[in-house]
């Protein structure tokens, strides 16, 4: 009998000892790239957030109003904020320092000061003669409280302003609370008054668009060269098209849906119903290449099966494959639908790049998506843009995270159901 601790000694093999070793700094060179690769992505991530965090929350100023003010300016809104912030700021004199005071507001605060006299008039029914009401801070305002005062934040107003800020904070009359307005508004030139809403509800419409339409004609399209469509020269063009589609740059799709989309047949420039279809064109390759790959991995046998027991080609492959090659089919959707939620050249070529402030209600409407705006904040000088773009590429990481998560729990369950 052979002794088998001996036939794989290191005399018998010689070269034993060099595979394994081999084999040992391969699994370490696969482990250091998996570190390196979820190091890049945690700096990258930990980086987004801590510079979009900023988005989510504003700073509020605490103005003294007086029932006096409201008297002779309530009908005004403009004008009862700028009485009010030159009641509690009575050293501003002149048309620049009047201009100094203004700016530490935001342009919208006269809507926070509407609400705080419509709340207090709630509750009690009257107003006190004198009464404190919270209203959004301007954006240097904010970015300073946000860094703590610092002499860098401080160094971008005046030596007047500076002192207002600093009095202010001493005696707590600023003060941190949750940006609705930056997930509910859309598009401003004013940073604290930006928001993605718009953003966001023309993804979410785009998206539905492109869902509908390159699934369904995706799904079909693979099932008939799969399943149906006979090997010949022609359906091999069709194969060799479909895949030089899947590498063709996203912007040639733009050019497309510019000539037939919007040319014509029409459509509404800037819609969601245009971007849609756009995004449908560019994801249709991925969608039928990788539906054809889950279609064709179904055992054979599964078609024999129900062909013999008396079932049609049609029920074989509606009934018992492509329930099968649901999942693999759902894979290739996520990715196509990854792919269209991150794309900006070919909604910029259709219009998507307009400045739309409010945001759309149906599908025709104006609108814009979420890459397209982080790409307009991302140009824009103020440096609160900065972080509104930084915010704005958290809030679309969560889309696509969600999006995902959605379709892999639907795949998960038709694997169990199979």
């Amino acid at each position: 009998m052979t002794d088998r601790h001996h036939a794989l000694s290191k005399q018998a093999l010689p070269g034993l000892a060099s595979r394994y070793s081999a084999e040992k700094r391969f699994k370490n060179y696969g482990k250091m790239a998996i570190i390196f690769s979820l190091s890049v992505l945690g700096f990258l991530i930990t980086a987004i957030v801590l510079k979009g965090s900023g988005a989510f929350i504003k700073t509020d100023i605490k103005l003294e109003v007086t029932r006096e003010l409201v008297t002779t300016y309530g009908d005004d809104d403009f004008m009862l904020l700028r009485k009010t912030v030159l009641h509690n700021l009575p050293e501003a004199k002149g048309r620049l320092g009047r201009k100094a005071a203004y700016n530490m507001v935001s342009a919208d605060a006269e809507v926070g000061l509407r609400a705080g006299l419509d709340a207090l008039l709630e509750n009690r029914g009257d107003l006190p003669q004198v009464f404190d009401v919270w209203v959004p801070a301007s954006d240097d305002v904010d970015m300073a409280w946000k860094a703590d005062l610092s002499d860098a934040a401080l160094g971008r107003f005046s030596q007047t302003q500076a002192g207002w800020l600093q009095s202010f904070a001493k005696k707590g009359r600023l003060k941190i609370s949750f940006n609705s307005n930056f997930l509910m508004n859309g598009d401003s030139r004013d940073p604290e008054r930006a928001g993605i809403g718009g953003a966001l509800m023309g993804s979410i419409f785009t998206l539905l668009v492109c869902l509908v339409c390159s699934f369904t004609i995706g799904v079909f399209a693979a099932i008939y060269l799969e399943e149906f469509a006979q090997k010949n020269k022609f359906t091999a063009f069709l194969e060799v098209n479909i895949n030089n589609l899947a590498t063709v740059p996203s912007i040639i799709f733009g050019l497309l849906g510019l000539a037939v989309f919007l040319n014509i047949f029409g459509m509404p420039r800037s819609s969601s119903l245009a971007g849609g279809m756009v995004l449908s064109l560019m994801t249709l390759p991925t969608i039928i290449i990788t539906s054809r790959v889950s279609l064709a991995a179904v055992p054979p046998s599964i078609r024999e099966a129900a062909l013999g027991v008396g079932a049609s080609h049609v029920q074989a492959v509606f009934h018992h494959v492509l329930p099968l090659a649901m999942p693999g089919i759902l894979t290739g959707t996520i990715l196509g639908m990854a792919r269209a939620l991150g794309e900006t050249a070919p909604l910029m070529m259709i219009g998507m790049v307009a400045f739309i402030v409010d945001p759309p209600g149906n599908f025709t409407e104006p609108a814009t998506a979420l890459p397209v705006q982080v790409y307009l904040w991302s140009d824009s000088p103020e440096r609160a843009f900065a972080e509104k773009t930084a915010g704005a590429i958290m809030v679309l990481l969560v889309f696509l995270v969600l999006m995902n998560l959605t379709a892999i729990i639907l795949r998960k369950k038709l694997e169990k159901k199979w």
